[in-house]
C-alpha cells in the first residue's frame, strides 16, 4: 500500500468550503479509479489554514496509471468551483511498511 500526503494552504475563512467542494469533486473522481482505497481528510487545530489529505492506495503503479489528462479536467472543475486561491504546500509519498497496531491485534 502507498500513501498519497498532501498539504493544501488555505485562507482559514474558506477551510471548510475547501473541504467541501473536495469532498463533492475529488473524492468521487479517485473512486472510480482502481487502485483506490481510502482518503481521510485531517485539519490542524493550531493551524487554520492547513488542510491534509491521506490517500491510500493499493499500489504505486495503479496510482499513477491514472491518465494525466483526467488529473487536469478534475483540476480545472475543481478550480472553477472555488472562488479562493489555494496553494499545494506539500506533496509526497510513503509506502506502508507496519500496519497500525491495535489493542486487540497481535503483534
Amino acid at each position: 500500500m502507498v500513501i498519497e500526503w498532501l498539504e493544501i494552504r488555505v485562507p482559514a475563512e474558506n477551510r471548510e468550503a475547501y473541504i467541501r467542494i473536495d469532498d463533492e469533486i475529488w473524492t468521487p473522481a479517485l473512486q472510480q479509479y482502481d487502485g483506490f482505497v481510502a482518503k481521510e481528510t485531517w485539519i490542524a487545530p493550531d493551524d487554520p489554514e492547513l488542510v491534509i489529505f491521506m490517500i491510500r492506495w493499493e499500489t504505486r503503479e495503479q496510482w499513477k496509471a491514472i491518465p494525466e489528462d483526467e488529473l487536469t479536467a478534475i483540476t480545472e472543475r475543481f478550480d472553477q468551483a472555488l472562488n479562493f486561491d489555494y496553494t499545494m504546500a506539500a506533496s509526497k509519498e510513503y509506502q506502508v511498511r507496519r500496519f497500525p497496531v491495535s489493542r486487540e491485534s497481535a503483534r
